[in-house]
């Protein structure tokens, strides 16, 4: 078929192989320093809280979230959700990740205008992802050209998503950064050390999302673009 075939496997091979590494890559690095406990010995909730407090973001909640490596800032509700692994552990991965994710609440805060965009983006390509790959296959099926560009737009949505998530990711990691620095919570070259490693593998995984979505994007446009030189011939 022509959604699944050798062409495929030229575009998205290459992607999935690095996505693979850079989970591989992400998960050694958390794996390590989670077992590096920092000099202060305060929990990553406890480092969040007195954060929270230093930066003035009094409006932000702390709550618990099952699984591992699932923190996140809920910018709607103002919460920051912290895992076990990170709420609970007193190691340089676990502050480097509070912190992290205390970053985005920092970025909310401001009125951050690329998290903005990022938020409101959400709902279009939830349903651009879906919408999108129909139109494409609609419009090759019926040998509709324009309904199958029309679809390629609404899927570019992934990639131009990606794309606005990576400079807000970034950004968060510097901010985490400098707050632990500042505020004494990371003590000496070799703490900071692991916070770069755990935050810049992190950041490896929104490089990696931002290839395949574009990698996927280039393929159906290949497809596409095929489709209107087989009707000129």
């Amino acid at each position: 078929m022509f959604f699944f075939n050798t062409q495929y496997l030229i575009y998205m091979l290459p992607a999935f192989l690095l996505m693979m590494l850079v989970q591989w890559y992400v998960q050694s690095a958390y794996n390590h320093w989670s077992q590096v406990p920092t000099r202060s010995r305060m929990s990553g909730a406890t480092a969040a809280q007195r954060l929270i407090q230093a930066g003035g973001l009094y409006g932000v909640r702390i709550e618990g979230i099952s699984g591992r490596m699932t923190d996140h800032y809920d910018p709607r509700e103002k919460v920051l959700r912290l895992s076990p692994g990170v709420a609970q552990g007193n190691s340089v991965a676990a502050l480097a990740i509070a912190a992290h994710e205390l970053g985005h609440a920092m970025q909310d805060h401001e009125g951050y205008f690329l998290l903005r965009l990022r938020s409101l983006m959400v709902p279009a390509v939830n349903i651009g992802s879906y919408l999108g790959w129909i139109l494409i296959v609609i419009g090759l099926l019926l040998n509709m050209i324009n309904i199958a560009w029309l679809g390629v737009i609404v899927f570019s949505g992934g990639a131009l998503f990606a794309l606005a998530t990576l400079p807000v990711e970034l950004n968060a990691s510097a901010r985490a950064k400098v707050l632990l620095s500042e505020s004494g919570l990371i003590i000496g070259e070799d703490e900071m050390r692991g916070v770069n490693k755990v935050l810049n593998a992190a950041a490896l995984t929104y490089v990696a999302a931002l290839i395949t979505a574009v990698m996927q994007l280039l393929y159906w446009v290949s497809i596409v673009t095929g489709m209107g030189g087989r009707r000129r011939d």
